[in-house]
């Protein structure tokens, strides 16, 4: 029964890291959404004001936005939606079958659960779900490389925002991130509470690294990191495949619950202004 309380918790905190940076994705394009409507609004009123709305605070850039600016904020945006909208079927596929769980979302916790069953023979193939699972993991990571490459630093001080406690965070996932150089890329995926993993990526992008070298390495380092959650799973066993066939009768309700914990704020949000 641990062991099964051990995997939700593994889902859980995989939740919990798709979730803390969605709120500082949807920034960027609910301000400049807001911001383009008070533009509008003002335009016959103060022509130089509107002109410059892009200079408002809250903005990543620090020019002039143009069709690059715009398809990378919108990028960001759709980034911050798909992470959401895949939280319940990372539940729902750990329960089904946990090679395809690794393989359609590069899940550490399928990573985990795959190597378990792997090591009493029910996931022979699991080194092509692996090799999948790397790609899918780094899929969309090229976004935050882009908007480093646009903005420099500028979507770091979007996600820090005014909180004090947030800037410190973030300011200390940058030191990390500057004294590592290239090799942040292989470290990123360190399970630390710090935002190193974005940060290391808008940074590549800012130093010009280019992206073919920065899928590489990042295609690397989800390998790496699977890998070893893999092992581990497949280290001990027995015993995880059991806690499996137990979190397989109640993946149906886990994803449920995702599904109301996603859904929940954002009724009572529009609850709220109704």
């Amino acid at each position: 029964m641990s062991l099964a309380l051990g995997i939700l918790n593994g889902v859980q905190d995989e939740m919990s890291t798709a979730v803390a940076g969605e709120k500082d994705s949807f920034a960027v394009v609910a301000t400049a959404v807001a911001v383009a409507e008070e533009e509008r609004s003002s335009v016959g009123s103060d022509s130089v004001a509107g002109d410059e709305w892009w200079k408002a605070e809250g903005m990543p850039w620090n020019h002039k936005p143009g069709r690059s600016d715009y398809w990378c904020m919108g990028w960001i945006g759709f980034l911050g939606i798909f992470s959401l909208a895949m939280l319940p079927l990372r539940g729902w596929l750990l329960g089904l079958d946990p090679p395809i769980l690794m393989g359609v979302t590069g899940s550490r916790t399928g990573a985990a659960a795959t190597g378990a069953l792997a090591s009493v023979g029910q996931a022979p193939h699991w080194i092509w779900w692996l090799l999948l699972g790397s790609v899918m993991s780094i899929k969309l990571d090229w976004v935050y490389w882009w908007a480093g490459k646009l903005w420099g630093r500028g979507m770091i001080e979007v996600w820090a925002g005014r909180s004090e406690r947030a800037h410190r965070r973030y300011n200390q996932a940058e030191k990390w991130a500057r004294k590592l150089g290239w090799l942040g890329v292989l470290v990123a995926y360190v399970p630390i509470p710090l935002p190193i993993m974005p940060v290391v990526f808008v940074l590549a992008g800012a130093s010009k690294m280019k992206v073919r070298w920065f899928v590489a390495l990042d295609f690397i380092a989800a390998t790496i990191w699977n890998l070893g959650y893999l092992g581990l799973g497949w280290g001990v066993g027995d015993p995880i495949v059991g806690a499996l066939k137990y979190y397989a009768k109640i993946a149906n309700w886990v994803a449920i619950a995702l599904l109301i914990v996603i859904l929940a704020p954002i009724f009572f949000k529009k609850k709220k202004k109704a």
